[in-house]
């Protein structure tokens, strides 16, 4: 049990948030209903993960819930990725790509039992991967749609000079994969630098040794890296081919000046 107020102390980090909202309208930036609705939305969500846990854990079913909860993410991941791109011909690929690479991690992690096989660990690796995935993926679909949109003649006089769609469209998808995984890679260079990553400051704070928790937290670390750029390549790739007809056509609006 806790040994502080919950209540109380929400209250008092909620004064932050407080402040940020009062420099937007102060500033007119416009964001103080982003920031208030994101809030609302993680303390409902939060709520939400925190009542379902409680009702999973120690239950007979608890495995085959975990797996489902799993699944869930990466279908959500997979329906944000899609509406991105504005192309319901993403969601599979999008889902396999989240999914695959997710799975491959979680068996390095249980395989060799860097971490116990239990349901809750099984959910929170898992929301650690799928969760550092998404912002890249829809940042890729999203690059590849503007880049399209800003490059179409460039790409139009590509096809004009005899190359496929997929030779024509290949400097955004390279574009739109770097941009995409630029935040993630950032990240991986400076931590421990400017900050202590999530995974490892939990195990700290539980009472792991300090290199073992260093172990796991680059273990986890490296295989994030890897499923952001695989699922971020893979839907760039996707994206692009979705954005020309059968005849070789680009079906992308120009962007306006």
């Amino acid at each position: 049990m806790l040994d502080f107020n919950p209540v109380l102390v929400i209250a008092a980090s909620l004064s932050l948030i407080g402040i940020a909202v009062v420099v937007s309208m102060v500033l007119r930036i416009g964001a103080e209903r982003s920031i208030i609705w994101a809030s609302i939305r993680a303390t409902i969500q939060l709520g939400a993960v925190g009542l379902l846990l409680t009702l999973i854990i120690d239950t007979e079913w608890e495995m085959a819930l975990a797996v489902v909860w799993v699944v869930a993410m990466v279908g959500i991941a997979a329906v944000v990725t899609t509406r991105r791109a504005n192309d319901r011909a993403i969601f599979w690929p999008a889902a396999l790509a989240v999914g695959l690479s997710t799975a491959l991690s979680l068996i390095v992690i249980f395989g060799f039992r860097v971490l116990p096989f239990e349901p809750v660990q099984l959910i929170v690796v898992a929301g650690i991967t799928i969760g550092n995935t998404l912002p890249a993926t829809v940042a890729a679909a999203d690059q590849v749609v503007r880049q399209a949109s800003e490059h179409r003649l460039r790409i139009e006089g590509l096809l004009a000079l005899g190359l496929t769609a997929t030779q024509a469209s290949r400097f955004i998808v390279r574009e739109a994969a770097r941009v995409a995984l630029l935040p993630q890679i950032e990240r991986t260079k400076v931590v421990g630098l400017v900050a202590l990553p999530g995974a490892m400051t939990g195990l700290l704070i539980a009472g792991v040794d300090p290199i073992d928790a260093v172990v796991i937290q680059l273990i986890v670390m490296f295989l994030v890296l890897g499923t952001v750029a695989l699922s971020t390549t893979v839907i760039a790739v996707v994206t692009a081919r979705t954005l020309f007809t059968e005849d070789q056509r680009v079906a992308v609006a120009e962007a306006s000046e």
